[in-house]
């Protein structure tokens, strides 16, 4: 009887070092389990590249596996899909969320850290969603004008005095949004151009280059405002709020992924606007595919194993 007992001692033994052993297997097999994260984003070239960035970084920093769909579509297709958990993540802007989504006005110079905090609270009580902390950069709008125009303007105002004489492209989505969009813009600075177009964010610059259009709202992280030597001017009336990129994600992934805020937080702060800028004209400009870019960027930076 004496030998039975500690046989199953030495069992019971061995069965608990197996398993602290295998702890580490299991774990990872649970996460391998698991269905594979939904990135999206909108169909634009920061956007494709953002996606492009999130997939390759998830992938290679956790056992979670990715299912990337880009290019979905602006906010008004993407907020419903992250509500309804059509997508699990995508980065958005804060000012977006803000004014787009929450139909919130932000206040004359307010923080990037409250915006930050109202549409955190506002799409966590709305949406079931959160936003982790901010990349790094912000892509606001600069109305902008072609080196070679007969004009000269530093800022809003002094294009809304001679707008009457000008005409204006811009993406589809701004003439449609309320809060930042074409009409509230207009309103505020009394713009009235003699003419505007509707076009594919990436086609707007061409048209600026071709003369087809006078001036058009580009986005300060483009390339091609470097490149292309565009001029741009500072909004000062102070209309736009702060646009801060950051991951907006569904609260039940990060509770069903525990590992995974944790990990996508170690993005927080490493892209800054020159890092954008330099990614955007790579792929317009030079014509690089968005998943290389992403790939050598996080790779440059140290963020995944070349």
């Amino acid at each position: 009887m004496k030998k039975k007992i500690q046989l199953l001692a030495i069992l019971t033994a061995i069965s608990l070092l197996l398993s602290a052993c295998g702890g580490d297997s299991n774990e990872n097999e649970a996460a391998a389990s698991k269905e594979p994260l939904v990135v999206s984003g909108k169909n634009w070239t920061e956007q494709y590249i953002l996606s492009e960035v999130l997939a390759v970084y998830i992938e290679e920093n956790t056992d979670y596996e990715v299912d990337l769909q880009d290019g979905l579509g602006e906010v008004a297709i993407l907020t419903p899909a992250l509500e309804n958990a059509e997508i699990d993540m995508y980065v958005e802007y804060t000012g977006t969320g803000l004014e787009a989504v929450l139909k919130e006005q932000a206040e004359p110079g307010e923080s990037s850290e409250s915006i930050l905090e109202r549409v955190r609270n506002g799409y966590e009580e709305d949406y079931q969603a959160t936003w982790l902390e901010p990349l790094g950069f912000e892509n606001n709008y600069t109305l902008a004008y072609s080196e070679g125009a007969e004009f000269e303007a530093e800022t809003y105002s002094e294009i809304a005095a001679i707008s009457k004489d000008l005409s204006f492209g811009a993406p589809h989505a701004f003439y449609e949004r309320e809060g930042d969009g074409y009409d509230a813009f207009s309103e505020a600075y009394g713009l009235e151009f003699s003419e505007t177009a509707s076009f594919d964010p990436n086609v707007m610059y061409q048209a600026l280059k071709r003369g087809d259009v006078d001036v058009i709202p580009a986005f300060t992280t483009d390339g091609r405002i470097q490149r292309d030597n565009i001029q741009t001017t500072t909004d000062d009336l102070g209309f736009f709020p702060k646009y801060d990129a950051a991951i907006v994600i569904r609260q039940e992934v990060l509770e069903n992924y525990p590992e995974l805020e944790e990990a996508l937080n170690g993005l927080a702060g490493k892209i800054s606007e020159e890092d954008m800028q330099q990614m955007n004209a790579r792929v317009d400009i030079d014509g690089e595919q968005a998943e290389v870019v992403a790939r050598e960027f996080l790779a440059g930076k140290g963020l995944i194993n070349e």
